[in-house]
């Protein structure tokens, strides 16, 4: 009697995986397979479009044009839930989010409606991937603001628009200074306000080292990152003239307030 018990409770367990397995439609591109379930298929054929315009852009914009290829079995996964509660609730991401990117396994998770999915949440999850890639995993004390903020400069309108919040941030005191915001975690129950400026913040100094920085130094840095050297130690050998975070913050904050 137990073992038809264990049988029943195995063939159960084996019905519902497969039911589970069942609810995603597969569709593969060229260096993406896209996962759905009640999505259209025009907007899945669009969200291939955009993923693969997006792959040759962000390689361009962080200047990792010698950047290996996703094929075959190394594609990304783009997950697409039907909507927030599903993805919230499926993949237990905090209310604020709108799309979630697991770097080692190169997945997106998100959904339809996600606030400016197509010039926001798609181009932010894509750049995390391919800028984790590129680096690896050898560095130690990669701050959170660096990694979203490259994340957010491919996001056209919060590259140049970031700017303007951060500005508007140290008129009225609510500035955080990158030691502070080298500290900070982002949970479940942060508040808006506080994320809205995070993101604002590290997509301006990321800008920053970029664009009055030069590209050239930017890729030197994060081949630092990628042979292994600490973050601190690495802007120390790149960007030598900031003499260490504090001095970093202080050109970014100047520039700003110019």
């Amino acid at each position: 009697m137990k073992t038809i018990t264990a049988l029943f409770i195995f063939l159960s367990f084996v019905t519902t995986l497969e039911a589970a397995n069942q609810e995603w439609i597969e569709y593969k591109a060229k260096h993406f397979i896209i996962y759905y379930k009640s999505a259209s298929k025009d907007f899945v054929e669009t969200v291939e479009d955009s993923a693969e315009e997006y792959y040759e852009e962000i390689r361009q914009n962080l200047g990792f044009r010698r950047y290996s290829g996703w094929t075959w079995d190394d594609r990304a996964r783009i997950y697409i839930y039907d909507d927030q509660e599903d993805y919230v609730n499926s993949s237990k991401a905090a209310g604020w989010s709108s799309g979630h990117a697991y770097t080692r396994e190169k997945i997106i998770r998100t959904y339809p409606s996600a606030t400016g999915f197509f010039d926001t949440t798609l181009p932010h999850e894509l750049g995390h991937i391919i800028f984790r890639e590129f680096i690896g995993y050898k560095s130690r004390g990669i701050p959170l603001w660096f990694i979203e903020g490259v994340a957010m400069y491919q996001e056209k309108a919060k590259r140049y628009g970031s700017d303007h919040i951060v500005k508007e941030s140290i008129e009225d005191g609510t500035f955080m200074p990158l030691e502070e915001l080298s500290n900070m975690r982002l949970y479940h129950h942060t508040t808006q306000e506080k994320v809205d400026l995070f993101y604002a913040e590290s997509a301006s100094v990321v800008n920053y080292l970029i664009s009055e920085q030069g590209e050239y130094r930017f890729v030197n840095f994060c081949r630092k990152l990628q042979e292994g050297v600490d973050f601190l130690k690495a802007l120390d050998t790149i960007y030598g003239r900031f003499n260490g975070i504090e001095g970093l913050n202080r050109a970014w904050k100047g520039h700003i307030e110019r």
